[in-house]
């Protein structure tokens, strides 16, 4: 195994403060990490896609400004975006996964590029751990052992690996992003960096689903590889976003909705009226004590729930849970109801025009709606949230009702999320729902997803 080998921008988002923390405290590690909010999609690169191809970006993966390399050079890189970097070797090249080297044969003198294939370039934290790919070029290169008369996308995915709602929105859906934007309708090799054995298996049908070609794990192979030429790095558009006016085929978040239709269903429309019952089903999400935002009366709210109209199923998701299983259960509901954390992922397992309650705790408001609001509407969920009250809160518990840290958590919290800050929201805090309260909001709910329901949706 190979040794793991910009400055924070100036301002702090939400987003990233809270998925990192929790992720963070439940590694036992420790992050201070800050982020621009406006960095996902900027005028230069909407600017740079008005000249895109309709299947290829080409040229357009030069950097921006004074090239290294001079015109028809076989080797591209951009590095403008605050996001993520990308190379292309635009011609035959071998790697050597040994040293993580792609090397492509050019008379010219010798140069090399290296880049680390994570799209959070911004967090030196994370970057850290993302080992270096290097593009050489020179009059030489190793023997090649193993022919692909296709080309190469290499990526890593050894940043927050463990972390469900990571692995899509640092992984595959900008994984879905590039694939569209560089080979569309093209059979890829991917060679992934930091892939383990369990991670490899746990996404198997999904990394099938962007190509049938087997896989090469980069720090594992040893043999040479030869492709018809390579990309290193992916493309991200931002927190969980397929940003269509980016695309040069203008996909969608319903198109990436559909590939893991097509990963899990295999494309078949399944026949979800094959239970006898008449009542919509719901899918309630339930989180272990110890990691903050617990549902304290979960057994009374399942109650309510099903006095309501519903069948409820109690889903608490494990490391080791199917995804298999988890869509077949999921997709085949009619609602989904849980606290902001990132389980809520399986939420792109719902079928459009089914309904979404994401439960808002105190100080997380602006957070769930980055986080899993935008997906869930670009998607086509009937998204709705359920913010708690003061009362609702297990902090109320502990902090005055009149303290600012309840009755005003933005201003609590200030621009820099420090930690002592993130900690109560996040871990310290659990809900108790209003029992009338819910029951209540619970009642608009089953309207829309009986109606969901009747539709002949299932």
């Amino acid at each position: 195994m190979k040794r793991n080998n910009l400055a924070s921008a100036s301002m702090v988002t939400a987003c990233f403060v809270f998925i990192v923390f929790v992720f963070a405290l439940e590694s036992n590690l420790s992050i201070v990490s800050k982020i621009d909010v406006s960095r996902s999609i900027t005028h230069q690169d909407k600017k740079r896609l008005e000249l895109k191809s309709a299947s290829k970006w080409g040229s357009l993966l030069l950097p921006q400004g004074p090239s290294p390399y001079p015109r028809g050079s076989q080797i591209s890189c951009d590095r403008s975006h605050q996001n993520y970097d990308i190379c292309s070797v635009n011609g035959p090249t071998t790697l050597d996964p040994t040293t993580s080297t792609f090397f492509l044969v050019d008379p010219a003198p010798a140069s090399a590029e290296k880049i680390r294939p994570y799209p959070r370039k911004w967090e030196n934290f994370v970057m850290q751990r993302i080992e270096e790919v290097t593009i050489s070029s020179g009059p030489s290169s190793p023997k090649c052992e193993v022919q692909h008369n296709v080309p190469a996308l290499v990526f890593s995915v050894g940043g927050y690996t463990g972390n469900f709602w990571h692995e899509f929105n640092d992984g595959f859906v900008p994984l879905f992003i590039t694939v569209h934007s560089i080979f569309p309708n093209q059979e890829i090799v991917l060679v992934i960096d930091k892939a383990r054995g369990w991670w490899i298996s746990k996404y198997a049908e999904l990394l099938h689903a962007f190509s049938k070609q087997p896989i090469i794990l980069l720090d594992n192979d040893t043999a040479t590889h030869c492709f018809t030429s390579a990309t290193i790095g992916l493309i991200s558009h931002g927190y969980m976003t397929v940003d269509p006016t980016l695309m040069p085929n203008s996909k969608t978040f319903v198109h990436f909705r559909g590939l893991l239709d097509e990963a899990y269903s295999h494309g078949r429309i399944r026949n979800r009226n094959n239970s006898p019952s008449t009542r919509p089903r719901l899918m309630l999400m339930s989180r272990r004590g110890g990691l903050g935002r617990v549902i304290l009366n979960q057994v009374e709210v399942k109650r309510v729930a099903e006095d309501t109209g519903f069948e409820v199923t109690v889903f608490e998701p494990t490391p080791k849970t199917s995804l298999r299983q988890a869509y077949a259960l999921i997709n085949s509901s009619h609602a989904m109801v849980g606290v902001h954390g990132a389980a809520l992922t399986h939420s792109l397992f719902l079928r459009p025009g089914s309904v979404f309650v994401q439960v808002v705790p105190l100080g997380l408001e602006w957070v769930a709606e980055v986080c899993f609001g935008t997906s869930a509407k670009a998607m086509g969920l009937d998204y709705m949230e359920y913010k708690i009250n003061a009362e609702e809160s297990s902090l109320i518990e502990k902090y005055n009702k009149n303290d600012t840290v309840i009755k005003d958590p933005v201003a609590f919290r200030g621009k820099d999320w420090p930690d002592a800050a993130m900690n109560i929201y996040l871990k310290e805090q659990n809900v108790k729902l209003n029992l009338f309260r819910f029951r209540e909001y619970l009642k608009k709910v089953y309207k829309k997803a009986k109606r969901f329901m009747d539709k002949g949706e299932g």
